[in-house]
């Protein structure tokens, strides 16, 4: 009678365990349900394609689908600020968001060039090297020598419109954007001249 009393219980905390884990887990994304929202809500500023063609806004393709998502729920929540993004993500659920982040982060990027050959040498010496004298760190070190950056952590950055993250570097030094972890992002840009902002923002629209 006990043998069968403890192994009703330990069969009922295991049924347990699968279903809280099995309720902790989200779905799978599906960057083919984004397609439609995609169509209607973001294609118009970032292109269909995730390359976009204004350089005020950023191209999405190949990012990493868990930036995406985590950008997209912090515009939700007010974190990230920008009334624009704030009035676009309103209605998405988590799973829209998270369908999202797999349909750009499948899309091609399109390389881009740097056109400012003196900005060009400069932004590479603090994207590759930092700044020693002001306490800069190499940009590549969490982003990676070709700007690939890392999932969940560290944005991609390869391609990028120059004049985006030339924005978001400001953003940061002014502490008008501060969702990055620890604010380690407005620390760095702090310590930036805002020549050393435009000269690696040049670079950083080259790599590929």
């Amino acid at each position: 009678m006990k043998r069968s009393l403890l192994a009703a219980i330990l069969g009922l905390m295991t049924a347990s365990s699968a279903l809280a884990a099995s309720e902790a887990a989200p779905a799978k994304a599906d960057p083919a349900k984004a397609k439609a929202i995609v169509e209607k809500v973001c294609a118009a500023c970032h292109g269909l394609d995730g390359n976009s063609a204004a350089s005020a806004n950023p191209s999405l393709a190949g990012q990493h689908a868990e930036y995406i998502t985590k950008q997209l729920v912090e515009f939700k929540k007010g974190i990230r600020k920008n009334p624009i993004m704030a009035g676009q993500v309103a209605t998405l659920t988590d799973e829209d968001m998270r369908n999202l982040g797999a349909y750009f982060a499948s899309q091609q990027p399109k390389a881009r060039g740097a056109n400012n050959e003196k900005l060009l040498a400069e932004g590479k010496k603090i994207y590759r090297g930092g700044n020693q004298t002001s306490g800069v760190p190499a940009c590549m070190a969490c982003h990676g020598p070709a700007g690939a950056g890392m999932p969940i952590q560290y944005p991609r950055l390869a391609s990028q419109h120059g004049a985006y993250v030339s924005s978001q570097l400001t953003a940061f030094k002014k502490g008008e954007r501060a969702n990055d972890a620890n604010q380690m992002m407005q620390a760095i840009a702090g310590k930036m001249t805002d020549k050393e902002i435009e000269a690696v923002s040049e670079y950083i629209s080259g790599l590929r």
